[in-house]
């Protein structure tokens, strides 16, 4: 069931690479970027810092990171759909950044060292993985203790009236976008569901506890229909290794 979950979810994002940066805008109103905005804001990335940004799609969040960090930091962006990092690819090259680099791979087993990375975000991505607690672990296992996960993700609205709204609106309304700006009816159609099973933002809270996070934040955006949640790699590591020195 898994591995058929993950061909579904490249086989969506090969096809609808050329539309999917106009089409978050129709589907979110604009209101991504403004999310996106307000969550850079608490994390407060610092110059010289290195980042990882988990599916990174076309690369919008690994530019915004690369622009906070600097000449002297480092970020990577990683996805698994070719046709999505080829126009990541091209806003790299068009900016003209050095400090940011795409890599083709997988969010369920990094290539990356433990200990690597002061911040790791994953943006409208962790809804599409076949294993959302196998990622989270992924990404506390890469991140340095004391490192920063986030996730900027669709959410489930508990206000009554506005839950049925959101619910009406991405199982008949987005998918129509899809048809209308994208000609990716089925495609659309899917990412509802994806977005639509997602846990709500208490599961979500209590999955990074599970995956090794503390100091959980959570903010919910427009309602609840996005949310992001930001959790702190424990420092325990550090302070064993000192002990071992000690």
């Amino acid at each position: 069931m898994d591995q058929s979950k993950e061909e579904k979810v490249h086989g969506v994002f090969e096809k609808i690479y050329k539309n999917y940066d106009q089409m978050n805008s129709v589907i979110s109103f604009q209101r991504h970027k403004a999310w996106r905005k307000e969550t850079m804001k608490r994390m407060a990335v610092q110059p010289g810092q290195k980042a990882l940004d988990v599916c990174c799609g076309t690369a919008d969040w690994s530019i915004a990171l690369a622009n906070e960090v600097g000449s002297n930091g480092q970020v990577k962006g990683l996805d698994f759909s070719q046709n999505m990092l080829q126009i990541g690819h091209q806003k790299v090259e068009q900016l003209g950044l050095k400090n940011l680099e795409l890599i083709h791979g997988n969010a369920m087993n990094l290539p990356f060292e433990d200990h690597t990375f002061d911040f790791v975000t994953i943006g409208f991505g962790l809804r599409n993985v076949p294993d959302y607690m196998q990622v989270l672990r992924e990404m506390n296992r890469v991140l340095k203790p004391g490192g920063k996960a986030i996730c900027l993700e669709t959410s489930q609205p508990t206000a009554p009236i506005f839950k049925q709204a959101y619910y009406f609106y991405f199982r008949y309304i987005m998918p129509l976008f899809g048809k209308m700006f994208a000609k990716s009816y089925e495609e659309y159609s899917w990412l509802q569901e994806s977005a639509r099973d997602f846990p709500g933002m208490k599961e979500l809270a209590v999955m990074f506890k599970d995956a090794g996070f503390e100091q959980i934040e959570v903010k919910a955006f427009t309602g609840g229909v996005a949310a992001m949640h930001l959790g702190v790699k424990p420092n325990e590591e550090i302070n064993m290794i000192n002990l071992d020195y000690s």
